[in-house]
């Protein structure tokens, strides 16, 4: 039977419209709402970077090749369109909340003021910041008798400026300038009085000393409106010969500037004739996403808000693991118990110590793990060059394609090589995204190991705001198998074999898609044997058809399936039939839903599973990553309870269905439950 499937980039737009809701809750600290509409203008930035580019590259690919034989199960323009419909209309609403926003700082005596309503004060203020800070920054590019226009850069907010003669006004100039607010930051407070607080946008503090940049012209009006361009961010690998895959890489970075643009945004009061030249220039055309907006663009900036809000702090602080807290050494704890740590519920100290400690410890002979993001002053990067320092024998894979992070990750490289460390980067057609470190160590002749399985990555930044599960483990079935992985990694060059079978750990793109069929098979067995069947995945996202066939199967046969997904689900629930078997919820709240969770009934002997991998073709077929199952009776026992008290959110869980309308689950007659709220007073009451 051939089912039906939401097309995920339109369902991703869904997902960002919750995060939208986040910022329209009056619940939501004002602060936190100001970092939702940060955290959506971001999320679209890149959505435009990556997947808008992807499907205009595929419209190319069509259009050239218009007798292929190349079954394309949706047209790439048709969801184009749909999703400048979808982004017009969520850019409305974000207009709407930000003004509702802006009238809660007003109230709150927090303004942001443009380069008009400033006082005396302030004017002088402004000045002596641009000749002091500003300045040096300014390259004003005058453009307006130029060919092609220079490179603009991505990412970046732009000034495009218009200036006149009020005594001839056919005498016009056009100018570019590039706003510095990566060198100097967004958001500059002003002298006030009283209790109030004045912020000053950077742009327009560069809009009132317009007269003094271009002093020179002898103009004396001045327009000057926001404008920003999102530009393809795929890496073309070279596939020149002599290059190796780092140089491929770099020249990737540097190419990746050159990308075509696929949205321009604008202040929708932009001088007609400049906004006319600018689509000319930079080849947009009718089918480009050009986005009309209000004065203030790159709104991701806004995660950054200055800190003026006094308000009471929601997010609790994490705390030590009990297994942790008599300051034993970790791996003494692990050597002895698998231990489960939930972020950023817990701490993410333990992993740091965990890699400190095996740094000095004269027993340690080796270390190997994983990379893929790592925070900018890495203390897991900071451990592992100890290490190395002292004599082990540290090994890191490197993932070199982490996209967005390949040039942090090649400067990592430079600087761990020079240490000592051994980097490994670079499979083909293959990311690493598995989250996995084994340690060993030499006491007393004997051999032990120990690490850890994770379903996020090594960053302890992220680790405050992500919600991620980690097994610290000393279990020989399931090291024995992360062996095999790093053993693949070190050796696939040489042409041996893959990683082979493994009976614990389920590894894509060895045997995790097959060995999730046969875990939903197994269930679909028991339904239909009458006995207690029951499904619950937590992911990212689930895109992958084949798995979601089997879904589908799995209800038609009577089993309970549960979704707990943030991001993309593209399956539709169809028949009532069908939505009676099948519960999805998405929960977006002040942390953000990263872990990978698989629970199979098993006729009461739960299987679970943590993993990295989301159900995706990218995880299951083109990646490295491992799910483990939790073969500790509490600790599954433990991870269980967790979930369910997801399933039970009514504060926070919205409905997934196919209408994508994002309606919160119901709390009518039922007892308020916030789950992450929840979580923590569960994980804290077990200290």
């Amino acid at each position: 039977m051939k089912h039906e499937f939401i097309p995920r980039d339109i369902s991703w737009l869904s997902f960002n419209a919750r995060v939208l809701q986040e910022a329209n809750d009056p619940s939501v600290t004002l602060k936190d709402r100001i970092r939702f509409l940060g955290i959506f203008s971001n999320n679209l930035d890149e959505f435009f970077r990556v997947r808008v580019a992807t499907l205009k590259r595929m419209v190319e690919f069509v259009d050239k090749k218009k007798n292929t034989n190349i079954d394309i199960l949706e047209s790439p323009q048709l969801i184009l369109d749909e999703i400048q419909r979808v982004v017009l209309k969520q850019q409305s609403e974000f207009a709407r909340i930000w003004g509702n926003i802006n009238k809660e700082l007003i109230k709150r005596k927090v303004l942001i003021i443009n380069e008009r309503k400033l006082n005396t004060v302030q004017k002088e203020f402004v000045r002596d910041y641009f000749d002091n800070v500003v300045r040096p920054y300014i390259i004003p590019l005058m453009i307006e008798n130029l060919p092609e226009l220079p490179y603009l850069r991505d990412k970046s907010l732009y000034l495009a400026i218009v200036m006149k003669n009020k005594i001839d006004a056919y005498h016009e100039k056009f100018s570019l300038i590039e706003i510095p607010s990566k060198s100097i930051g967004r958001f500059v407070i002003l002298p006030s009085t009283g209790a109030t607080k004045s912020i000053i946008l950077l742009e327009d503090i560069v809009k009132y000393n317009l007269p003094i940049i271009f002093s020179h012209f002898k103009f004396n009006k001045f327009e000057a409106h926001v404008f920003k361009i999102t530009k393809d961010a795929e890496i073309d690998l070279d596939q020149e010969v002599g290059l190796n895959f780092v140089d491929k890489i770099s020249k990737g970075i540097k190419n990746r500037r050159k990308g075509k643009p696929v949205r321009f945004v604008y202040d929708k009061e932009m001088n007609a004739e400049l906004l006319d030249f600018l689509i000319q220039k930079l080849h947009l055309t009718r089918k480009s996403s050009i986005i009309p907006g209000g004065h203030i663009h790159n709104f991701r900036h806004f995660m950054d808000f200055p800190d003026v809000l006094v308000e009471k702090a929601e997010r609790p602080k994490p705390f030590i693991h009990p297994s942790f807290r008599n300051k034993y050494q970790v791996s003494e704890v692990i050597l002895q118990k698998d231990v489960l740590l939930h972020f950023p519920y817990h701490s993410f100290d333990p992993v740091i110590d965990m890699l400190r400690e095996a740094a000095m410890d004269d027993a340690v002979e080796s270390i190997k793990i994983t990379a893929y993001r790592l925070a900018s002053n890495s203390k897991v990067i900071n451990a592992l060059i100890n290490a190395a320092r002292n004599g082990k024998k540290v090994t890191v894979f490197l993932e070199l394609k982490a996209r967005f992070d390949e040039e942090a990750n090649l400067e990592w490289k430079t600087l761990m090589e020079e240490e000592g460390v051994k980097v490994l980067v670079g499979i083909p057609n293959v990311k690493v995204h598995a989250k996995i470190c084994i340690i060993q160590k030499r006491v007393e002749k004997k051999l032990l190991q120990y690490g850890f399985i994770s379903t996020g990555n090594l960053n302890e930044k992220t680790a405050r705001v992500y919600a991620d599960h980690c097994l610290l483990t000393a279990s020989r079935p399931l090291l024995i198998e992360v062996n095999k992985v790093f053993t693949y990694l070190e050796t696939w060059q040489l042409g041996d074999k893959p990683i082979g079978k493994t009976r614990n750990l389920l590894i894509s793109p060895i045997n995790m898609r097959n060995s999730i069929i046969q875990l939903i098979e197994n269930e679909i067995k028991h339904a239909k044997q009458g006995k207690g069947a029951k499904i619950i995945i937590k992911s990212n996202s689930i895109s992958d058809h084949t798995l979601i066939d089997h879904l589908y199967k799995a209800t038609k046969a009577g089993v309970e399936v549960h979704l707990i997904i943030r991001g993309i689900l593209t399956l539709k629930k169809g028949s009532e039939k069908l939505k009676n078997k099948l519960n999805a919820i998405s929960i977006v709240d002040q942390y953000l839903e990263h872990a990978r969770v698989m629970i199979f009934h098993n006729k009461g002997n739960e299987k679970v599973y943590i993993s990295s991998a989301d159900w995706m073709v990218r995880n299951l077929d083109h990646r490295i990553e491992v799910a483990a199952p939790i073969l500790d009776i509490k600790l599954k026992k433990e991870l269980v309870e967790m979930i369910n008290i997801q399933l039970k959110d009514n504060q926070k869980a919205r409905i997934l269905d196919e209408n994508l309308g994002n309606n919160y689950v119901s709390s009518v007659g039922k007892k308020h439950c916030k789950s992450q709220v929840a979580t923590y007073n569960y994980l804290i009451g077990k200290k």
